[in-house]
């Protein structure tokens, strides 16, 4: 039987995030990768230059095409970008049953806008309680909260604690964002934190796409059969590899991808 995953996000043309680096992670971790595309950018590793929203009906179709058809393990969601395709998500995906990630996605490591202002209440409301899994980095959970970027592991843990009282599944807050020689995850459910993944902090300017690749990960893991932990567990170590390897890649001039194929390209 053919393991599959859905990314419902925004592409991206340079290829190192979004829609791109879902089917890349999907793959890389053997699930086959279906996609519904709700943006696309003109995107590189130095900036995002603009944006066009994919018409609400064709999102619709895209999202009832591949449902009626597919046998879709688990889904994971990135880029919506307006309070209107969020609506048109939501109810494309009401009946489907699986695991769901939610991927927050705000911001392109360029610095760029990706979610407009007023998405955010609507994002809150709608997918939140839809989550699986939300994956949001330090920014994404402090503007989902409406608070102060957490600055300490208490402070991610009180924030993760919150999300879940949104609504949301469990909560894995990242912390690629935080300061010190390790980076610190921490995976939150209710009122406990469930697990914390370790991993050095990497010297490498090649880090575009790891919120989509990590997010992809833990869908291709859910959609193997894997319990959400070791589905999180294995997501984060690939992801790892994916950025100690990134700097095989010469990919643009700006913040490069993560090296998705380390594991099956030539050294």
């Amino acid at each position: 039987m053919t393991q599959i995953a859905l990314t419902i996000a925004g592409s991206d043309s340079g290829g190192g995030a979004g829609i791109q680096a879902d089917l890349k992670a999907m793959s890389a971790l053997g699930v086959f990768g279906a996609s519904v595309i709700t943006a696309v950018t003109a995107q590189n590793t130095r900036a995002v230059t603009a944006v066009h929203g994919i018409p609400l009906d064709v999102i619709a179709a895209q999202i009832d095409a591949v449902l009626t058809d597919l046998d879709v393990g688990a889904i994971k969601i990135g880029m919506l970008a307006t309070p209107e395709i969020i609506r048109t998500v939501a109810d494309g995906i009401a009946g489907f049953d699986g695991p769901v990630v939610l991927d927050p996605v705000m911001i392109a490591k360029s610095g760029d806008a990706l979610l407009a202002r007023d998405a955010v209440q609507t994002l809150r409301d709608l997918l939140l309680p839809r989550a699986t899994v939300l994956t949001p980095n330090l920014p994404e959970a402090a503007c989902l909260l409406d608070r102060m970027v957490a600055d300490t592991p208490d402070e991610m843990a009180a924030q993760g604690h919150a999300l879940c009282s949104l609504g949301a599944g469990v909560v894995l807050m990242k912390g690629g964002h935080g300061k010190g020689d390790i980076c610190r995850d921490l995976l939150i459910g209710g009122d406990r934190i469930i697990a914390e993944f370790q991993a050095p902090r990497r010297n490498t300017r090649n880090t575009h796409g790891t919120g989509c690749t990590l997010s992809s990960a833990i869908a291709a893991g859910l959609a193997r059969g894997l319990a959400l932990q070791d589905a999180v567990a294995e997501a984060h170590g690939y992801l790892q590899g994916a950025i100690s390897e990134a700097d095989r890649l010469k990919v643009g001039q700006g913040h490069g991808p993560v090296h998705h194929f380390y594991r099956v390209w030539a050294a």
